[in-house]
């Protein structure tokens, strides 16, 4: 044989052996970036904002989510079709592909978060569950007004910030205040404004939680209102004492109550000027839509509830029974 076929076989030999070697190597890239991963359970992981394809591959690769970084980045600049990777915090599920890591950070849907507002807590409380929550970012506005904050649960993913959460709760107050308000009771005479159903509803919330007694709570004050009555609820006399900004501390006293001061509905008539917490929906809906009902006066009952009455007679009789249970309760402490 002529040495030049002895050198041509040899040129396509290695044209061959180079084709297999770029076909396995094609074939590995692919089955290693579509492949299960080493990640062996669900993991959340922050991509800090301005990470390049490069870093993010590194961080994978210690986080163990991925085994090659090489072979991300190198998918990422093939398959991602120039949609950038998001920063965030994302949960990337187990045995999860490099591919389809690269897709949740495409699609940059980051964990939502939670946080619970609880009914009737006043806005410096509330601003006080924000500034304690870490997930949330920069500082507080200025307190808003008394009453303007709807308490729920809110969702949002880490980084959002403070004043951003202060404004949903405020926009959420609103909208939802203007819903109850056209599906208030149309023969309701007691109160002729929303801003007022917010200032009566914070009063019920305060009185009780007891969420099957807030429309017969808010009855009473209806009742009230309707005939002249003061109200005469202690967290409006608290109210008038810390403004809101931290509890009592003790018990009210008989001095307590006749402090002249615009919150003490055992001294002034009607409404307070203003609300004395931030009432939840249930709370203004039950001001709102009041059970028909003649009573006028409640008080604890021992279970966490409260015995209702008509009359002065049988409250007096109720709250007979409610400071026999307090002595007992204090006999046995």
């Amino acid at each position: 044989m002529s040495l030049f076929r002895r050198l041509a076989r040899l040129a396509a030999a290695l044209v061959l052996l180079g084709a297999l070697a770029v076909g396995a190597a094609a074939y590995w890239f692919q089955a290693t970036f579509n492949g299960n991963g080493p990640l062996t359970e669900e993991k959340t992981l922050v991509i800090p904002k301005g990470s390049g394809v490069a870093a993010i591959a590194e961080l994978l690769a210690a986080e163990g989510i991925i085994a090659e970084p090489l072979v991300f980045k190198a998918g990422v600049r093939l398959y991602a079709d120039s949609q950038p990777l998001q920063a965030g915090e994302f949960s990337f599920p187990a045995h999860v592909s490099p591919r389809g890591a690269m897709q949740v950070l495409i699609e940059g849907k980051s964990v939502l978060h939670r946080i619970t507002i609880a009914e009737g807590l006043t806005v410096a409380e509330i601003f006080a569950v924000l500034e304690a929550m870490p997930l949330l970012e920069g500082s507080l506005p200025s307190l808003p007004p008394e009453g303007s904050l709807l308490p729920e649960t809110y969702f949002f993913v880490r980084g959002d910030q403070r004043s951003a959460m202060v404004e949903r709760m405020q926009a959420n107050m609103q909208a939802k205040l203007a819903e109850l308000w056209e599906q208030r009771d149309p023969e309701l005479k007691t109160i002729s404004t929303p801003e007022e159903a917010v200032i009566l509803a914070s009063i019920v919330e305060k009185e009780t939680g007891v969420k099957a007694e807030r429309a017969r709570v808010a009855a009473v004050f209806h009742n009230r209102l309707r005939i002249g009555m003061p109200l005469q609820s202690d967290p409006t006399a608290i109210y008038g004492i810390t403004e809101g900004k931290a509890p009592l501390g003790r018990e009210l006293t008989t001095a307590d109550l006749r402090l002249d001061n615009d919150y003490n509905t055992y001294v002034i008539p009607g409404l307070p000027p203003g609300p004395i917490a931030n009432p939840g929906v249930a709370a203004l809906h039950a001001v709102l839509n009041p059970i028909t009902s003649k009573e006028l006066y409640f008080v604890a009952d021992g279970t966490g509830g409260h015995a209702f009455a008509e009359t002065l007679d049988g409250h007096n009789r109720n709250v007979a029974k409610w400071r026999k249970i307090q002595k007992q309760r204090s006999q046995s402490e």
